[in-house]
């Protein structure tokens, strides 16, 4: 049977697509990403690999369709024309699997894939979407792909249940049962150290506390966002879980982003939480020659008697930056352009959970994963709509116009005001009609 490919069946996502694929091509990304990718690859050794061009669209598909695992990359590309057409597969060709697409992001260094991002980063500073004079910082917790019932001590390497069956028999219980185990584990004092235990299948995944207040085995990702479009300047995946101990590295890697785009600007200004509030980030950003507008926890009056005083005078003077009105504004847009990416890329863009094991997956798949919300940022910029899912609220502006634009506003009220009053009378019939029965 031969059917033309006009003929096929499209979707709400494939006008979006096909622009993306546009605005890809016109900027020559197919032919950066080879070049950059081209000490990976072997001349006629082994079967056909993966394009690179291919594999970052693949990747970026996560964020556009909200999939968490390759997995899921892969079956949704195999199910969908538009993603058919974005990847440039032919309708008898075979998308591919995960295990290639796994291989794939294993064999390209980190390196790769941060310059894949800043060369995104580099489409949205000419469209005018990178400023970088002031920026936010903040973090926040993916849960790893370990279980907690896996871990085993550091020093002995025994799991759980062997440890706490030790703890009983020193007790006094010499057989413990089941029960009696789960009753002596309840009772004890415990608390589950990163220095005492590790999970061995992702010795890197740390024990943290999630956003819904799980204890499970996560990463930690933090991210430096421009405050004036939006933009994500840098993404870090970094080892420690303490704010005040990751800033330093993240507001590095934002400078170098900043200066290696060509913004107009260098960054001048840094935005953040409590949690980053301390002596010595606030004496660390004066020594840089940044302003730093760190919000500062309730601690009461300080009380600088014996202590340091060189931290007394930069403390202060962030105390009154972040209670002047600048401050408060940036705080307010701290809150709303910092924190609504997260929203964006690991709520509705699926990665809440990462199935990727080490930091460096962790980033490889963060780099790729933020591009494509850079990528919705500058297709926003340009049409409109950042993801295939919202073009499908634009079919309400265009079939009723109150929505949409202003012209023929009133005549769009009209129709529905029709339409309603339609429906009520219909419903009415069908009522009268079972009271008549």
């Amino acid at each position: 049977m031969w059917v033309a490919t006009q003929k096929l069946p499209r979707s709400p996502g494939h006008p979006f697509y096909e622009r993306l694929n546009q605005v890809l091509e016109k900027a020559g990304f197919d032919a950066v990403v080879e070049a950059l990718c081209v000490r990976f690859y072997a001349d006629g050794i082994g079967r056909p690999s993966l394009r690179p061009g291919r594999y970052f669209r693949m990747l970026s598909v996560g964020y556009f369709e909200g999939l968490n695992s390759e997995r899921a990359i892969a079956w949704r590309v195999a199910d969908s024309m538009s993603l058919r057409a974005f990847l440039d597969l032919d309708p008898e060709e075979t998308p591919p699997n995960h295990s290639t697409l796994s291989r794939t992001r294993r064999r390209i260094d980190v390196e790769t894939h941060r310059e894949v991002f800043t060369w995104v980063l580099k489409q949205l500073a000419q469209a005018g979407l990178v400023r970088g004079k002031t920026i936010g910082i903040d973090a926040t917790t993916l849960e790893a792909n370990a279980a907690m019932r896996s871990l085993v001590r550091r020093d002995t390497g025994q799991d759980y249940e062997s440890f706490v069956k030790g703890l009983a028999k020193s007790s006094g219980v010499p057989t413990p049962t089941r029960k009696e185990l789960v009753r002596f584990d309840r009772k004890r004092k415990k608390k589950t150290s990163n220095r005492e235990w590790v999970n061995p299948h992702d010795p890197e995944a740390k024990i943290t506390k999630l956003k819904d207040g799980r204890t499970r085995l996560g990463h930690k990702v933090e991210e430096a966002v421009d405050l004036e479009t939006g933009a994500v300047v840098a993404v870090t995946a970094p080892e420690e879980l303490g704010d005040t101990q990751t800033m330093g590295d993240t507001l590095r890697v934002a400078r170098e982003e900043v200066e290696a785009v060509g913004s107009e600007s260098q960054v001048r200004e840094v935005v953040t939480d409590q949690g980053y509030h301390s002596n010595e980030t606030v004496l660390e950003l004066q020594e840089l020659g940044l302003r730093g507008y760190l919000s500062e926890p309730d601690r009461g009056r300080r009380n600088w008697k014996g202590k340091n005083r060189k931290y007394q005078m930069p403390v202060y003077a962030n105390r009154r930056r972040i209670r002047g009105r600048r401050g408060r504004r940036l705080q307010r847009q701290r809150s709303e352009l910092v924190e609504r990416p997260f929203a964006h890329q690991f709520t509705t863009g699926g990665l809440r959970r990462i199935f990727v094991r080490g930091h460096a997956n962790v980033r490889k798949r963060l780099l790729i994963h933020v591009c494509g919300f850079n990528l919705g940022l500058l297709m926003r910029h340009l049409t409109g709509v950042g993801t295939p899912r919202s073009l499908q609220g634009r079919v309400l502006a265009r079939h009723f116009p109150p929505f949409g634009a202003k012209k023929g506003r009133l005549i769009g009220w009209k129709r529905l005001w029709k339409r309603f009053w339609a429906s009520i009378r219909l419903d009415l019939r069908f009522w009268a009609t079972r009271t008549h029965q």
